[in-house]
């Protein structure tokens, strides 16, 4: 064998091949009428002009008494030899890729292209980790979201976008006992989906931040609360439920978190509102969820009502108790399809609130770019 002869990178097939054919003192012609194929047929191999094929790996390899697999592996090593080597960035970017979809980062005008030295100092910048790369803090809110479960890529993302927009609003150190007297300016709102824009300024004046960001696939959270630092609570909602009765669960969901104190230190995950059953959810969670529901309504008159007309709800019925509770059609049709399990009931009445949101405070998506990282 003329293995041993070999030194340095393995050559094309061809020369090994022509190496050996000296060796066994064949010609061309020999190894051709071996193979049962003409001249013309191994020339372009010999000559290094074609690659090796499997089939033609193992007809070498009967011929010589040698491995098939060797002439594919010598014609693997020799491709990637003559291969063109890809740009800079591709390593880059896969690496970020592993820990944030920056593909949809860059769509969003979160990050630039830019080459791969700058886009990972651009990314760092844009997660705000400090000189150590601790990132811990990023990991530290209490989000609404679909799914339990370690914060996904997007979800990151999400969050650190929210932080970069929570910065840019101007206010007071955080009031806990303005937040709560809040409350009783924030529930006549219920009523008219338009008093929505309200909200972002009744609460800035607490010290509470309020943004929207929309939701990147697969992050599916309907809303977070983490704070820039012990004084500055922030509400993150992404409106991936463009209705009313969902805004106001999730906003008061978030503010009963904001009033514990929850997101400083650890994530808290939670489900969404139509998927949410409250069994295995953190106690936290559990006194969120009904704070944000007696809220919309109170509890007991909704389990009197819930009752008294089980199973037949009619429309005048469910009318009439809204506007004897103060609230939009919307909150009660949107309790009753979360118990009853049925989403298209009355579907009418969920209106959609998002464009007025996006009118009263700082946002990103929607065709709209915050660009976080020009600031």
């Amino acid at each position: 064998m003329i293995l041993e002869r070999i030194d340095g990178p393995p050559p094309h097939p061809g020369e090994f091949i022509k190496m050996e054919l000296e060796e066994r003192s064949w010609t061309h012609r020999d190894l051709a009428f071996v193979l049962g194929m003409s001249e013309q047929q191994l020339s372009p191999i010999l000559s290094g002009k074609r690659a090796v094929s499997p089939d033609m790996a193992c007809a070498l390899g009967a011929a010589l008494d040698v491995a098939p697999q060797f002439f594919l592996n010598l014609q693997s090593v020799y491709v990637l030899e003559h291969a063109k080597p890809p740009e800079a960035g591709v390593a880059a970017r896969g690496k970020i890729q592993n820990e944030l979809p920056l593909r949809e980062m860059m769509n969003r005008g979160w990050i630039e292209e830019l080459d791969p030295d700058l886009l990972e100092i651009q990314v760092a910048d844009f997660l705000e980790l400090s000189a150590s790369n601790d990132n811990s803090f990023l990991d530290a809110f209490a989000a609404k979201k679909t799914h339990y479960g370690e914060i996904t890529p997007s979800q990151r993302a999400w969050v650190a976008c929210a932080r970069k927009l929570a910065r840019k609003i101007d206010a007071p150190r955080f009031d806990l006992g303005a937040l709560e007297s809040a409350l009783t300016k924030l529930k006549p709102l219920l009523i008219e989906p338009e008093s929505v824009n309200e909200v972002p300024e009744i609460l800035r004046v607490c010290g509470v931040r309020l943004v929207v960001v929309e939701t990147l696939p697969g992050a599916k959270i309907d809303g977070a609360c983490f704070w820039l630092d012990d004084d500055s609570p922030v509400i993150a909602l992404s409106t991936l439920y463009d209705r009313l009765d969902n805004f106001w669960f999730v906003l008061r969901h978030e503010i009963e978190h904001i009033i514990r104190g929850d997101g400083k230190n650890s994530p808290l995950l939670d489900e969404t509102v139509e998927q949410n059953e409250d069994n295995d959810l953190p106690d936290c969670e559990k006194i969120a969820n009904a704070e944000a529901a007696n809220f919309l309504v109170d509890e007991a008159k909704f389990n009197s009502f819930y009752l008294r007309k089980y199973p037949y709800f009619s429309e005048r019925d469910i009318l009439g108790f809204a506007s004897v509770n103060g609230v939009h059609p919307a909150i009660v049709v949107g309790r009753l399809q979360n118990r009853l399990k049925r989403y298209n009931f009355l579907r009418k009445h969920l209106v959609k609130i998002r464009s007025t949101l996006l009118g009263s405070l700082p946002y990103d998506g929607w065709g709209n770019s915050s660009l976080v990282t020009k600031e």
